[in-house]
């Protein structure tokens, strides 16, 4: 019963627009689409949107918070997820990603360079516009 992989990640946003509209031009940066967006069902809350993304050997899902938890916010180090990470083609494609993510709506955390994880490990790391961290790696 070995796991092959992750199949997708789920992350929540208060703000639908501006946050649906960033990572409408994120994914499709990477080169995903968007296969799926709704409102109500399987939403918990019958208002609550939700958008699917699925790109090469990844799969990302995007759900609207749910009224009464709008008041909280992304803390960077506390319990739960700390950042999201995907895999690049190549430096080049860490780089125009780069260059792309203040016009989405994000803010760049680290310019893009090498860090000392693994020997070649080039990546930029920059938050959605509601401050969850999210990095772009090509290894």
């Amino acid at each position: 019963m070995a796991a092959k992989g992750i199949h997708h990640v789920a992350l929540c946003v208060n703000n639908w627009e501006s946050t649906k509209e960033f990572y409408n031009g994120l994914f499709e940066a990477m080169g995903a689409q968007r296969v799926m967006d709704l409102q109500g069902d399987p939403h918990c809350h019958d208002e609550g949107h939700m958008a699917a993304y699925a790109g090469e050997g990844f799969m990302v899902t995007i759900w609207e918070s749910t009224p009464e938890n709008r008041s909280d916010e992304f803390k960077l180090y506390r319990v739960g997820l700390h950042h999201v990470a995907f895999a690049a083609g190549s430096r080049e494609d860490v780089d125009a990603l780069h260059g792309k993510i203040e016009s989405l709506g994000g803010k760049v955390l680290n310019e893009p360079k090498e860090y000392p994880y693994v020997p070649g490990y080039y990546a930029t790391y920059f938050t959605d516009p509601e401050g969850l961290k999210l990095e772009y790696v090509h290894l």
